[in-house]
């Protein structure tokens, strides 16, 4: 919500969480020496972008937050900027620069189009983006098929109302798996090739902060949001006016409807998707769902969430299926140096968002891929140009991003361990 709308104080506010958070994890991966080295929030100057009441205010919540746990040290300006790039309606945070249709053409056919459809019409994986609106919705800033029961789907482009949010969804988001890895001038191109998919802009469009408000003006629904002022304001009153009774409370929630048995591994496991920071667990959706109430079932819960990560160098036993009664590692393929080069690169390419040594996730688990293609002696170069190229159907619906740049030597070290079992017994 903050991306939408943000007064000064809840900016402040939101600052001073991030520098928090910048503080506890200095506290783990980097304590300052004793001495006192290492920058201070509070020295630092703020970098460009940064109003200098917020960073002030950002660093004097963070050094009261440390004053009263004693964790870690303030961030710097340059810390909480980095983690500020946030862009607001009134196109405040929006970085320089601009992007041509064509160009965004090119990038989207090359990273997004896996996904989302040449078109932005896919509907197989997420709800299309483009479609639905018309010139009629251009000029009043209205779109009216949202208040049609027949209109099939609604897409992005029939309820977003401010072209910063999507600017803003883009640069920090996608593409999926490897977000953050487009620069201003592509997320301009890009979103000027979306922009011209709706016909807001001509196909000779370039997208740019200089522009970029005359196309907010033309946005199918700018004017289709409700402001509800308890709702957006830090200080504004609410629309409801019950009050909690807290009295005679449940004592075990009941759930009263879940997924069919049937349904229950569509996805994979969930449990394998999820972090482990917060009080929500994945459930291991691959499994039958544990007996018992969510409360008897959190320690389950927290230990498989916990061994799908394979901390401390080794695999809990709930999330193998096995123990090292010796203390080994359990983790597959860890035992030689090969072994931890491939996962180690699978890690960093985003292959393990999708894909787990020995089951489903959202795509099929590494010791499935090498029974499927065992025996096959153009096996890696048929995989490598798959890895490259993305695309779906070999395995279901669900497509495969492309990843064009992965180096050839990487990409034979990770198959070459993928096709020999990832780390298995009998592959």
């Amino acid at each position: 919500m903050y991306t939408w709308s943000r007064t000064a104080a809840a900016r402040a506010a939101l600052l001073a969480g991030l520098a928090c958070a910048a503080a506890l994890g200095a506290a783990y991966a980097a304590p300052a020496a004793a001495g006192g080295q290492g920058a201070s929030a509070a020295t630092a100057p703020a970098p460009v972008g940064v109003p200098a009441a917020d960073a002030s205010t950002a660093a004097a919540q963070a050094a009261a937050a440390m004053n009263a746990y004693g964790l870690g040290r303030a961030a710097t300006a340059a810390e909480v900027h980095a983690w500020d790039i946030d862009v607001r309606p009134d196109f405040k945070g929006l970085p320089p620069g601009s992007g041509t249709v064509e160009r965004g053409n090119t990038i989207w056919d090359s990273t997004c189009a896996s996904c989302h459809g040449t078109f932005g019409e896919s509907n197989e994986v997420f709800t299309p983006i483009v479609g639905g609106t018309t010139d009629e919705d251009i000029k009043t800033g209205h779109v009216a098929s949202l208040l049609n029961p027949a209109q099939p789907v609604r897409t992005t482009f029939m309820k977003v109302d401010t072209i910063s949010t999507m600017w803003d969804f883009i640069y920090r988001a996608m593409p999926w798996n490897k977000p953050k890895s487009l620069k201003p001038d592509d997320v301009y191109a890009v979103l000027a090739y979306l922009l011209n998919l709706a016909e807001i802009v001509p196909d000779d469009y370039t997208l740019s902060d200089k522009n970029i408000a005359e196309v907010q003006a033309r946005m199918p629904n700018r004017n289709g949001m409700v402001f509800w002022k308890g709702l957006w304001d830090v200080d504004g009153k609410p629309d409801t006016h019950n009050t909690a009774c807290m009295q005679d409370c449940m004592a075990d929630v009941k759930i009263a409807s879940s997924l069919p048995a049937y349904a229950r591994d569509s996805n994979g496991d969930l449990a394998a998707q999820m972090r482990i920071v917060g009080p929500v667990r994945g459930a291991d959706t691959v499994k039958p769902a544990l007996a018992g109430t969510p409360a008897q079932n959190a320690a389950a819960a927290r230990q498989y969430a916990r061994g799908t990560l394979g901390l401390d160098g080794a695999k809990v036993a709930a999330a193998s299926g096995q123990a090292s009664a010796a203390g080994k590692p359990a983790a597959a393929g860890q035992a030689s140096a090969v072994g931890k080069k491939a996962q180690e690169l699978l890690k960093a390419n985003g292959c393990t968002a999708c894909h787990a040594v020995d089951k489903k996730v959202l795509g099929p688990s590494f010791i499935d891929i090498a029974k499927k293609y065992k025996g096959q002696g153009y096996a890696i170069e048929k995989l490598a140009k798959k890895v490259r190229d993305g695309g779906s159907g070999v395995w279901g619906s669900i497509p495969m991003p492309p990843h064009p740049d992965l180096g050839e030597a990487d990409l034979k070290t990770m198959l070459e361990w993928i096709l020999a079992g990832a780390g298995s017994q009998t592959p």
